[in-house]
C-alpha cells in the first residue's frame, strides 16, 4: 500500500502522547490529516483538526481514505472494524501485542471490504517528498528523499538503515512500505513487491526480511517474473536454530523459514542477496546498469 499526498488521513488515538507527537510531524511533512478519533473528546479540536467520536462519524463529517491506529492492543479490533465499516481504503496498524484472534478477525473483515492493511506491528509507510503515515523519520533527508527505489521491510529500524545507505549511495526512494513484524499481517512481502512492480515511479526494489515464516520465499516466486531489479537483505543469518529473533514472526521451525532457505529461493529467482545492508547501493547500481 502506497499512501500519497492526496490521501485523506484519519488518526485513531490522535490525542494520546504518541498520536499527538507523530500527527504533528506527519502534518509538517505534508500528510493530509483530516481528523482524529477519541470518543471521550469528540467535538473538540486537536492538532488543528476535529476530533470525532468514531471513524464512522469522521466519514459522515467529510470522509477519509486511510486511518492510522495509535491504539492500545485490546482496543485495536474495535477501532479497526469502526474504520472498515466507515469505508476506509487502508489501515496502518502500528500496534503490537494484539491478540491473534483479534488480528485474524479484523483482517478477514478488511479483506471482505476491500480495505488494505499495513501491520500490525508496522512502522508505517513513507512516500518521500509527499507524506508519511506512522513513525518513520521521513523528515530526515539523509534517510528519505524522492527517488526511484522502492523499499519493503518487516523491520522499521533495518528499513531505516537500508534507506540511509541508499541515500548515501546517491539514490532516493519512491516508497517505503513497512509490512510489520508479526506472524499474521495484512500486507505480505509478496503483496508489497507486486505493488511496487506496478508502480510507475519505482525502477528497482529492495526487500528487507528476516528469518522465520515463508514470506520471502513466496516473494521470490513473484520476483522471478519481474523485469525491475530486486535486491534483498535477510536478517538473522547467524541465529541458532529455533531461536526467535526480535519480531514475533521471526522464528524458524525445522527447515522452514531459515536463512539458507530464504537466500536460496531469492537467488534462484534472480534476486541479489546482500551480505550486509551497506552493500545496497552497489547492488541497486548494478541492477539498474548505472
Amino acid at each position: 500500500m502506497i499512501v500519497t499526498a492526496e490521501d485523506r488521513v484519519l488518526i485513531q488515538g490522535i490525542t494520546g502522547r504518541q498520536g499527538t507527537f507523530w500527527t504533528e510531524r506527519m502534518q509538517a511533512y505534508g500528510t493530509k490529516v483530516v481528523g482524529g478519533v477519541n470518543p471521550k473528546k469528540a467535538g473538540t479540536e486537536h492538532c488543528g483538526v476535529p476530533v470525532h467520536g468514531s471513524a464512522r462519524e469522521a466519514a459522515a463529517a467529510g470522509g477519509f481514505d486511510v486511518s492510522v491506529l495509535f491504539i492500545p492492543p485490546l482496543g485495536v479490533k474495535e477501532a479497526a472494524l469502526d474504520a472498515i465499516e466507515a469505508g476506509a481504503k487502508g489501515l496502518v496498524i502500528l500496534t503490537e501485542h494484539i491478540p491473534v484472534q483479534d488480528v485474524m478477525y479484523l483482517l478477514a473483515a478488511a479483506k471482505e471490504s476491500g480495505c488494505r492493511v499495513l501491520g500490525p506491528n508496522t512502522a508505517g509507510a513513507v512516500t518521500p517528498g509527499q507524506c508519511f503515515t506512522g513513525f518513520m523519520p521521513a523528515f530526515n533527508d539523509s534517510i528519505f528523499r524522492p527517488g526511484s527505489v522502492g523499499v519493503i521491510s518487516r523491520s522499521g529500524s533495518l528499513g531505516t538503515l537500508v534507506c540511509l545507505n541508499l541515500v548515501q549511495a546517491g539514490f532516493g526512494e519512491s516508497a517505503f512500505i513497512g509490512i510489520g513484524g508479526d506472524p499474521i499481517i495484512g500486507t505480505t512481502t509478496r503483496d508489497a513487491l507486486e505493488c511496487l512492480d506496478r508502480d510507475p515511479g519505482t525502477e528497482a526494489v529492495v526487500m528487507v526480511g528476516e528469518i522465520g515464516g515463508s514470506m520471502e520465499e513466496e516473494a521470490a516466486e513473484y520476483a522471478v517474473t519481474m523485469t525491475k531489479p530486486v535486491a534483498a537483505f535477510i536478517a538473522g543469518g547467524a541465529a541458532p536454530p529455533g531461536k526467535k529473533m526480535g519480531h514475533a514472526g521471526a522464528i524458524v521451525m525445522g527447515n522452514k523459514g531459515t536463512y539458507k532457505s530464504k537466500r536460496d529461493a531469492l537467488e534462484k529467482a534472480g534476486v541479489t542477496v546482500l551480505d550486509t545492508p551497506s552493500d545496497v547501493g552497489r547492488a541497486v547500481r548494478e541492477g539498474l546498469g548505472t
